[in-house]
């Protein structure tokens, strides 16, 4: 414990050099990830951040092999010329050809990844004696970080953020409509490839750190993270940017307070775990929102099929919606059972839609009247339009408007009274919409 408390310490006193180099370079490249990744996420290019780092390995391998330099600069350079080269062969497989874009990340992504491993295998037996230490670039080792390589990592971010804060309007209306966007005249094209260079950018960046192997994680997970929180791009976007930073400095911490564990996939591990809480309780797209949604939803449907059984059973016997009506009849109407009838009939109870409720009868309250009055009046004429408008024969409408009544709108019930022409409760045959046959 003590142990655990010095480390801890000692970490976030930043007086290690180290560390200091590994957390600014990791929330610096989980930041540019976050911003960038947004952007390729609503683009639907999940996978290009898997392709280009792959992409890039054969380029830092040629750029060791023409240099003899192992100098993160050169290396660097190298990766982006092959990234963007991989970016023009997917773009050339993809309008020169029949095949589509995914089926060019796939053959792009495994090609260029196979001559990069063909050049590392060369390297390796060439007995060169600089050649050690450039496979780290599959697997990544950020904890080999020095102040050169956090200072590139940093100006690459800041030009990164700079050219995505320049280019935010065109970049947004590149992911959500890029017809629209070549229509009025914007260079769509262009603003595509540029996007795509950007991304390279961030890749390369990341793969001492992460490697080629994770890069495609920490591009699309705080992206993901961030689209279950807020649907607006700007908003998206800082919460992306602080995701992928949050994520780069917990997998740091972790990292050094466990020394052989590698930081690159705890990097990844803390940004998906970020995910998974997200998912979880994020309040539009959380499962658990969903969830208690679902169950909401689910007992409305049953109080509306109750009053509306019961409104239908007092139309058919003549009687008024304020006669104690027999569970076995309502039931009856439903096909429901006997325990069924009586458990469903329960709901009610808790809304007080009911005066009584026993194992033989019940009685709706005024409240209740009127609700059943609503819930039948609906599916009248949800029914009424299906059959006149829509032209959907009579035996199967009552089967699509019990589907559709549950998420009647006030408004939508405006308009439907207006076609009809009335606000009476009445039966398929003494209503005909305005313009209906």
């Amino acid at each position: 414990m003590n142990t655990f408390l010095e480390q801890s310490a000692r970490l976030l006193s930043f007086s290690d050099a180290n560390v200091r180099y590994v957390f600014s370079g990791m929330m610096m490249l989980g930041l540019a990830c976050g911003v960038l990744g947004s952007f390729t996420l609503l683009r639907k290019r999940a996978l290009i951040g898997d392709a280009l780092a792959h992409a890039a390995l054969p380029g830092i391998a040629l750029a060791y092999l023409l240099t003899n330099s192992k100098s993160i600069t050169v290396l660097l350079i190298g990766a982006y010329i092959a990234g963007v080269l991989g970016i023009l062969t997917i773009l050339l497989i993809r309008n020169f050809s029949r095949i589509k874009e995914d089926s060019a990340l796939a053959i792009v992504l495994t090609v260029f990844f196979g001559i990069g491993i063909v050049l590392l295998t060369y390297i390796q037996k060439s007995g060169r004696a600089s050649q050690s230490g450039l496979d780290k670039f599959l697997f990544g080792q950020s904890a080999s970080l020095i102040a050169n390589e956090v200072i590139v990592i940093g100006i690459v971010t800041a030009i990164l953020l700079l050219a995505s804060l320049l280019l935010y309007k065109e970049f947004k209306l590149l992911c959500f409509d890029s017809n629209y966007a070549s229509a009025i005249g914007f260079p769509a094209v262009l603003l595509d490839i540029l996007l795509m260079g950007l991304t390279v950018g961030a890749v390369v960046i990341g793969l001492q750190a992460v490697g080629v192997v994770l890069m495609a994680a920490l591009l699309i997970i705080p992206a993901a993270t961030a689209r279950m929180w807020s649907q607006r791009l700007g908003m998206m976007i800082i919460i992306a940017g602080f995701i992928g930073a949050a994520s780069g400095a917990v997998g740091s911490y972790l990292s050094f307070l466990a020394p052989r564990m590698p930081s690159g996939p705890l990097i990844v591990v803390a940004g998906a775990s970020l995910f998974a809480v997200s998912l979880l309780i994020s309040p539009e797209n959380g499962l658990i929102r969903r969830f208690l949604r679902r169950r909401i939803q689910v007992k409305n449907t049953v109080v509306t099929n109750c009053l509306r059984a019961i409104a239908e059973l007092a139309e058919v016997t003549g009687c008024d919606l304020n006669t104690a009506f027999s569970l076995t009849d309502i039931g009856r109407i439903r096909k429901w059972t006997l325990s069924e009838t009586a458990r469903y009939l329960k709901l009610l109870k808790t809304k007080k839609l009911l005066n009584f409720s026993d194992d033989v009868s019940i009685l709706l309250t005024e409240s209740g009247c009127e609700e059943a009055k609503a819930s039948l009046r609906r599916h009248r004429l949800w029914e009424l339009y299906l059959m006149y408008q829509a032209d959907i024969a009579p035996d199967h409408v009552d089967r699509d408007a019990e589907e559709a009544e549950h998420f009647f709108t006030p408004e939508l019930e405006h308009q439907l009274l207006e076609l009809a022409g009335s606000d009476e409760i009445k039966s398929p045959h003494e209503i005909e919409f305005k313009g209906g046959s």
